[in-house]
């Protein structure tokens, strides 16, 4: 099994110290705000993406 990407920069601060997080898989510790954040895959679009928008919404709604 091949192991996720890590990110590359911190989504609070946008610092590129990161380290694995001691709070359990994939948690990240930032070095420069001292913030530790998690990153997870919520799920699936069950309408998918429209193309020709670059937000998503429909023309529709």
């Amino acid at each position: 099994m091949s192991e996720r990407a890590a990110p590359f920069y911190c989504p609070y601060c946008g610092d590129e110290d990161l380290r694995p997080g001691e709070q359990g898989h994939g948690a990240w510790e930032c070095g420069a705000c001292n913030r530790a954040f998690k990153l997870s895959f919520l799920g699936l679009l069950t309408r998918g993406l429209v193309k020709g928008r670059a937000d998503g919404q429909g023309a529709d709604t």
